[in-house]
C-alpha cells in the first residue's frame, strides 16, 4: 500500500478491516486489506470494475464471511448482518420486474429490522411516506418499481435505508445511472448523515465523484493501495497503482475544490 499520512481519530474507530481476504473458487475477490473508519465521515471506496469493491461493502453488512481476516464493529466481529449496519446494493443485482410498487420498497427497510409476525403500524406507515418525502418520491408511491426511471429506482432505495435507520451507511454504486438532481439529493443527505454522526461508505467508480464528496477515499484494486483524504490520495501515482496506467490527473478548477481525475486511457 502506498502510505498517506492523515491525523487519526482519538477515538475509538467504528469499523476495523483487519487482513482482509476473500478467495472463490478461481479467483481473489481481495487480499490482505486493513483500514479503520471513523464515525461521522463519508468514505469512497474508489476503483477499476473488479477491484472488489462490492465484496469490501458485502463484508462489511455481514453478508460474505472472509477467507481470511476479520471485520469488527464497535469492536466486536462481524459475523452475520447487524441492524445498525444499513446496505443499499447495485441497481444491477435487482429483479426490477417484481411486482411491487415504490411505498412497499420503502415498507421493507422495517421488514428487515423485525420478526416477520409483528405487524406494520400506522406509525411505520409514516415513516416510510416521510422517508420517500425525503428522497422526493412521495408522489410516486404507487407506482411499480419496474416503471421509474434508474435515477427514481436509486432514491427509493436509499428510502428503503432511510426507513431502516442504522449508523453506518453502505452504498454500492449509488450515483451509477443517476441524473445530476439525484446527485445533488444524495450528496446533500450524506452531508445530513455524516451532520447527525452516521457514517457513509460508498463505492463508485467516478473519481471526480469521490474527491468532490468524501471525507477521506480508499483506493482498491483487490489490494488497498491508499487510504486518506482526497488531496493526498488522488496522485497520479496511485491512480496509476490503481487503475493500471488507464487514469489521468487533471487540474483542480479552483484552488478549494480538489482535483478532478478521470478514468479515461492515458496517451
Amino acid at each position: 500500500m502506498i502510505e498517506i499520512s492523515t491525523r487519526q481519530s482519538s477515538t475509538s474507530p467504528l469499523l476495523e478491516l483487519s487482513s482482509l481476504s476473500v478467495h472463490f473458487e478461481k479467483r481473489s475477490a481481495i487480499e490482505d486489506i486493513s483500514a479503520t473508519i471513523r464515525t461521522g465521515e463519508i468514505v469512497g471506496l474508489v476503483g477499476p470494475n473488479g477491484a472488489g469493491k462490492s465484496t469490501i461493502l458485502r463484508v462489511l453488512a455481514g453478508i460474505l464471511p472472509p477467507s481470511h481476516g476479520v471485520v469488527r464493529f464497535r469492536g466486536n466481529p462481524v459475523c452475520q448482518p447487524d441492524r445498525s449496519v444499513v446496505y443499499v446494493p447495485q441497481r444491477a443485482g435487482v429483479d426490477w420486474t417484481f411486482p411491487v410498487n415504490v411505498f412497499d420498497v420503502a415498507m421493507m427497510g422495517l421488514m428487515l429490522t423485525r420478526p416477520r409476525w409483528k405487524p406494520m403500524t400506522s406509525a411505520d406507515r409514516e415513516a416510510a411516506f416521510a422517508a420517500l418525502g425525503q428522497v422526493g418520491m412521495l408522489h410516486l408511491a404507487g407506482a411499480q418499481i419496474g416503471a421509474l426511471s434508474g435515477g427514481q429506482q436509486q432514491r427509493v432505495f436509499l428510502a428503503r435505508a432511510l426507513v431502516q435507520g442504522g449508523d453506518v451507511m453502505l452504498l454500492d454504486e449509488p450515483f451509477g445511472g443517476v441524473d445530476a438532481p439525484t446527485q445533488d439529493l444524495f450528496l446533500q443527505l450524506f452531508a445530513r448523515f455524516r451532520a447527525s454522526g452516521k457514517t457513509v461508505l460508498f463505492a463508485t467508480h467516478d473519481l471526480a465523484q469521490a474527491a468532490a464528496s468524501s471525507d477521506r477515499v480508499m483506493l482498491v484494486n483487490r489490494r488497498l493501495i491508499a487510504f486518506g483524504p482526497p488531496r493526498e490520495v488522488l496522485t497520479d501515482t496511485t491512480l496509476r497503482a490503481t487503475f493500471g496506467g488507464q487514469a489521468i490527473l487533471v487540474p483542480a478548477g479552483t484552488p478549494t475544490t480538489p482535483a478532478i481525475v478521470s478514468s479515461v486511457s492515458a496517451p
